[in-house]
Formats: structure tokens, C-alpha cells, sequence
């Protein structure tokens, strides 16, 4: 996987044991690797470099500073939906004009301190955002750049809470409405609508989703075009899968060939707004056993990663690869799909600590015996992993650990007691 892989039955990261960095840093343990992270980036930079495209790294993915500031110095921009990753990517080094702002229900405040600094463009998801826009745009005699993010109505064919270009969601302005919308900006002296935002969800394996949400588009560019926009920007969000279960994740070049030929056609500049396609692969969740436990005729190993570190297999039912990092030597190496029969392994659900029947990482999956202090590697868990944590049952968040080569480095500690109180007033 990447730039993770076992070594005589000893899984390292790049020239790195895993075992080593739990060792120095503790569990659960997010760690991630440097070399895999510009793979991938560098990945989309190559297969859309005809339209020389601005990548707008999406910042909701992960949004560790180290990880930000990594992006940006290989040459991205930031995609962000809050004030807080507004604040993230400004202290990363980004640069105003290489960000843009999406999102449904954008805060005055938060629209303001984009304003403040000038960021490239506004996603617009509504006519209510729009009227906003247009009043602070008057106030502060400022010109304000907008990108309509329009519903194509197209299904990714992803999970459903993860699918945002289907009509009945919560996200884009209807189809039908867009150039009648787009008229009343017409000529306004601050407000200037720039280009189309379409986000299909994530993650997408297959490129017909795009293909038939472009379909739609270059004609919608060209109306706009007539009534008199001069459209510059055709954003096509990010979405791209990647590898959770086996090599199901499509290469960038298959997205490219279906999105390029579009943006010649358009003469538009190419935003792309990937995260998970970046990252997602390049980060593995470590974690140890605490104990294993037969009842109700099922064995649960319970170790110490749990909901609160990586909540995806409970919200979304998501699939991980999960295996010892010190596999023993009978065992074999695990199928593709990491779900087959494999010798020497039974079934077992993987579960932590948090008082949740859903507290749980995988269910019935053929694993090898392991004891109390083993320790488990959950692959694919760069992404939407440290990102949408918390501290439930009043647990503390996982350290972070960037591994270079043969070196690494912290870039988040782990939290503390004390953290889970500070911003807490006694009455």
C-alpha cells in the first residue's frame, strides 16, 4: 500500500518500523507517510497538466498544519468550507488568491474575514448566500468573485451521505435556476460571477459521473457566456476514490481524460479541490491490544483506537484493511480484499473502548490470533480520520507522526486531561 509495506513480516512506513514509532509516540498513533502524500499530489499535477490546473487541496480531509504546509510548498492552493480552515490555511503560508470558499451555510463572519483577505472566489450554494454577498460587496465597495455551485443532478453511485451532486440534497442551486440567477448579477459593480462549481460527492470510482455532469456543464457555460459573463473558472471539485478495499481507486489519468477534454472545449481554467485522494492512502491508524474476549460465540479483539479516532466504519459502514503490524510468520499475507478465509486466522470484530455498541472498526473479518499489547495497523485512514475526531468519553485525541525516509517528527502531540478542560469556565 503505497509507500507502507511489510519487511520479513514487520511493517514499516517508507525506511521506518511501524512497531518503532508506537514505541516512541504511544497509541492509537496516526502516522503518515511524506513520500505517499507527494506521490498522489504530484499524481493529479501530472495527468491534468495540459490544463495547467490550480489544485485546491481540501483542507476538511486533514487538516494538520505540517500536512497543509506540505501542500502548499509542492504547489497547492486550499479548497476550505469554515472560518477555522480559512484561519488553517492562512497560517499554513497559503495564499489568498489561490483559495477558494465552499460550503452551504457560510456565517456573516466567516464571509467577512474571507473579504477581509481576498480570497480567490466564493462557492455560491444559494440565493440567500447570494444576497449576502451582494450586501457586504455594496458596504465595502469590494469586488467579490463568486463560482455558482450547481446541482447536476447526477448520481456518484457513493454512499449517501457522502453523495452531494444528486438533486434533494442539501448542496448546489437547482439546474433550472442557475441562469436566472445568474442575471441578477448581471452588471452589478462589486459582485462578479466567475465561473461553476460542481462537487459529485466522494468517493467516486468510476468517471462516468463526471462525464455526464459535464455533458451539462459546457452548454451552461456557454448560456452564461451569451448573457454576458465572462465564465473563467470550471471547478470540478474532487472526489476521486481511492484504495480501501484492494486497487479499486482509479488513477488520476482516467479522471483526466474524461475532464480535460471539457475544459479545452470551454477555454476555462481548471480548479480541482482533492483530499482524500491525497491523503487518504497515505496515512495508517497504529493501535494496540488491550484484551481479546469470546461471548455470545464471537471473539472480539478490543484495542485502543476506537470510534472517537476514526468514526468512518460506524457513520458511513466504511470498509479498512486492518492487520498485525508483527503479523506471525504461519500467517500468510492476506488476500487482496482482506475479507476471503485465510489459514491460521479466524473471525473476529475489531471494537474499542468507547461505551457504543457501534464502537466498532471491522466486523466478522478472518484475522490471526493476537494478544493483550500487539499491535494493529488500520490502513487508508489518512483521510476524514484525525479530521473528524473528538474526545468522546472523554478520550483523548491521537498524536500525529510524519515519517521522511528513515526519519520522522511529531506534528500534533497527543491531547492531555488538562485538554479536554481547558476551554471549560467554572461558574
Amino acid at each position: 500500500m503505497d509507500h507502507f509495506h511489510y519487511t520479513g513480516h514487520v511493517l514499516y512506513c517508507e525506511g521506518v518500523p511501524v512497531a518503532e514509532l508506537a514505541e516512541s509516540y504511544g497509541t492509537p498513533l496516526f502516522v503518515y507517510s511524506k513520500k505517499t502524500l507527494l506521490h498522489h499530489l504530484h499524481q493529479l499535477q501530472r495527468a491534468f497538466a495540459p490544463a495547467e490546473p490550480l489544485i485546491c487541496y481540501s483542507i476538511k480531509t486533514n487538516p494538520n498544519l505540517a500536512i497543509c504546509r506540505l501542500m502548499r510548498e509542492n504547489g497547492t492552493g486550499f479548497d476550505v468550507t469554515s472560518g477555522g480552515e480559512l484561519f488553517r490555511a492562512l497560517q499554513a503560508g497559503g495564499n489568498p488568491e489561490r483559495i477558494v470558499f465552499a460550503g452551504v451555510g457560510k456565517t456573516d463572519r466567516e464571509i467577512t474575514e474571507a473579504l477581509d483577505v481576498d480570497i480567490l472566489m466564493f462557492n455560491v450554494e444559494s440565493e440567500g448566500e447570494l444576497a449576502v454577498l451582494r450586501d457586504l460587496s455594496e458596504q465595502r465597495r469590494q469586488q467579490v468573485r463568486l463560482a455558482f455551485r450547481v446541482n447536476p443532478d447526477v448520481d456518484p453511485k457513493t454512499h449517501t451521505k457522502t453523495a452531494t451532486g444528486k438533486r434533494g440534497t442539501k448542496f448546489g442551486l437547482d439546474w433550472e435556476r442557475v441562469e436566472k440567477l445568474a442575471n441578477t448579477v448581471l452588471g452589478h459593480p462589486y459582485l462578479k460571477l466567475t465561473g461553476i462549481h460542481m462537487h459529485l460527492g466522494s468517493p467516486i470510482y468510476s468517471t462516468e459521473p463526471y462525464r455526464t455532469a459535464l455533458e451539462r456543464a459546457v452548454p451552461l457555460i456557454e448560456a452564461l457566456r451569451e448573457q454576458g459573463h465572462d465564465l473563467h473558472y470550471l471547478n470540478m471539485g474532487g472526489g476521486f476514490g481511492i484504495h480501501y478495499r484492494k486497487q479499486e481507486g482509479l488513477p488520476a489519468d482516467a479522471f483526466a481524460e474524461v475532464i480535460l477534454p471539457a475544459v479545452e472545449y470551454t477555454r476555462c481554467q481548471l480548479l480541482l479541490e482533492p483530499g482524500r485522494f491525497i491523503v487518504g492512502n497515505a496515512g495508517i491508524l497504529v493501535s494496540r491490544v488491550l484484551f481479546v474476549k469470546d461471548a455470545g460465540g464471537k471473539r472480539f479483539v478490543i484495542q485502543d483506537a476506537a470510534m472517537n479516532d476514526l468514526i468512518r466504519p460506524t457513520l458511513y459502514d466504511a470498509f479498512h484493511r486492518i492487520w498485525p503490524v508483527e503479523p506471525p510468520s504461519e500467517v500468510p499475507a492476506p488476500p487482496e480484499d482482506y475479507e476471503s478465509p485465510i489459514p491460521h486466522t479466524r473471525l473476529v470484530d475489531i471494537v474499542g473502548p468507547v461505551c457504543e455498541s457501534g464502537d466498532f472498526l471491522a466486523r466478522d473479518r478472518w484475522f490471526p490470533e493476537v494478544k493483550r499489547g500487539d499491535l494493529l495497523a488500520i490502513f487508508s485512514a489518512g483521510a476524514y480520520g484525525m479530521a473528524m475526531s473528538s474526545n468522546y468519553n472523554g478520550r483523548c485525541r491521537a498524536a500525529e507522526v510524519l515519517v521522511d525516509g528513515d526519519k520522522h517528527r511529531l506534528i500534533r502531540r497527543r491531547e492531555t486531561y488538562h485538554d479536554l478542560i481547558r476551554p471549560e469556565l467554572e461558574v
